[in-house]
C-alpha cells in the first residue's frame, strides 16, 4: 500500500513579493481548492480575498522575531502535519518565493519524515519584484552580469573574507532582511575598498502601493541615509545597475510611511473567508 494514500497533500507555494497580481496561476488554483492555508504575513490580504475559497479555514503563522510575535516554525511543522495527516489539502502561502530565504527546507524534512505528499509551486521572489517595479535591471550590458543573493542580519553571517570579495566584485548585490542592519553592511563595504562608483538603493514595501525607493551613492551613505528607519519588509540593492533607476523608473507608491504588511500583535490565529472578494484598486 502507497503510505501517500490516506493522507492529504501539502503544496509549498509562494504568493510573490506584494502585488496581488504577481501570484501565480497555480498557486491561485490551488487556493481555490484548498481546505487550510497556512499564510506567512507578507503575504497580501487581498489574494487571501481573492482566491480562497470561503469553505477554507485561513491560518495566519507569520513571523516577526524581532519584534517579540512570531509562529515558531516547530508550530508550523505539527500544523502541517495535523491538517495534511486529516487527508486535508493544505496551502502553505509563503511571501515571496518559497526556496528564498524562507524555511522550506524545515517544512520538506518534515513532510518526508511523515510520509506526506507535497508539491513546491514557485512565486516571485522579493529580488525580482523589488527591481523590476524600481527599474533596476539586476543584470544589465556594462553594468552586472551576474547577481548574488545574500542576507546579513547579523555579523556572523557574512565572514570577513567574503566581504572583501563583495567589495571587489562586479556583481549585483542583493540583501534580504538586512535593513536593520544596514549600517553595519555599507561600513564592511567601504572598509573594504569597494569602487567609488557604486551605488545602493533601499526599496521599501516592494511592489505595493506603499513601494519607496531610496537611493545613493555608497560612500554618500552616511550623509543620506545613514540611521534611517525603513518599513518592513525591505530590499537592499548595491551595484552599479542601481544607476539606472533615475532613468527607468516607472511605478511609485502613494502611502508614505504606512504599512502595507500590518505588523503582527498577537500569536497563531485562525480565520475563516466568509466575506465576499474585494475588488483590488490598488495599483498606480
Amino acid at each position: 500500500m502507497n503510505p501517500f494514500q490516506s493522507k492529504g497533500k501539502v503544496i509549498l507555494a509562494g504568493a510573490g513579493p506584494g502585488d496581488p497580481d504577481l501570484i501565480t496561476v497555480k498557486a491561485a488554483n490551488y487556493l481555490q481548492q484548498a481546505d487550510v492555508v497556512l499564510t506567512d504575513r507578507l503575504v497580501s490580504k487581498v489574494i487571501l480575498q481573492r482566491y480562497v475559497r470561503p469553505a477554507a479555514q485561513i491560518i495566519e503563522v507569520g513571523k516577526q522575531c524581532r519584534r517579540g510575535v512570531s509562529t515558531p516554525q516547530e508550530t508550523i511543522n505539527e500544523m502541517i502535519v495535523k491538517y495534511a495527516s486529516e487527508g486535508k489539502l493544505v496551502v502553505r502561502l509563503k511571501g515571496g518565493d518559497v526556496a528564498f530565504f524562507s524555511n522550506v527546507l524545515d517544512e520538506l524534512e518534515v513532510l518526508v519524515a511523515n510520509k506526506i505528499s507535497y508539491e513546491i509551486v514557485p512565486g516571485v521572489t522579493a529580488a525580482s519584484g523589488a527591481s523590476a517595479y524600481a527599474g533596476i535591471p539586476l543584470t544589465a550590458r556594462n553594468h552586472a552580469t551576474a547577481v548574488r543573493f545574500l542576507t546579513y542580519y547579523q555579523s556572523s553571517v557574512v565572514s570577513d573574507d567574503y566581504w572583501k570579495e563583495l567589495a571587489a566584485t562586479t556583481d549585483t548585490l542583493v540583501f534580504y532582511m538586512s535593513s536593520e542592519t544596514l549600517d553595519g553592511l555599507v561600513n564592511h563595504l567601504i572598509a573594504n575598498k569597494i569602487d567609488s562608483d557604486t551605488k545602493l538603493a533601499v526599496i521599501e514595501q516592494a511592489t505595493t502601493t506603499y513601494q519607496q525607493v531610496y537611493t545613493c551613492g555608497i560612500y554618500e551613505y552616511a550623509e543620506k541615509l545613514k540611521d534611517r528607519s525603513f518599513l518592513s519588509p525591505s530590499l537592499i540593492i548595491v551595484g552599479k545597475v542601481v544607476a539606472l533607476q533615475e532613468s527607468f523608473a516607472w511605478f511609485s507608491g502613494s502611502n508614505l510611511g504606512e504599512y502595507y504588511f500590518k505588523p503582527l500583535t498577537s500569536p497563531v490565529k485562525s480565520i475563516h473567508t466568509h466575506e465576499q472578494p474585494k475588488q483590488y484598486a490598488g495599483r498606480a
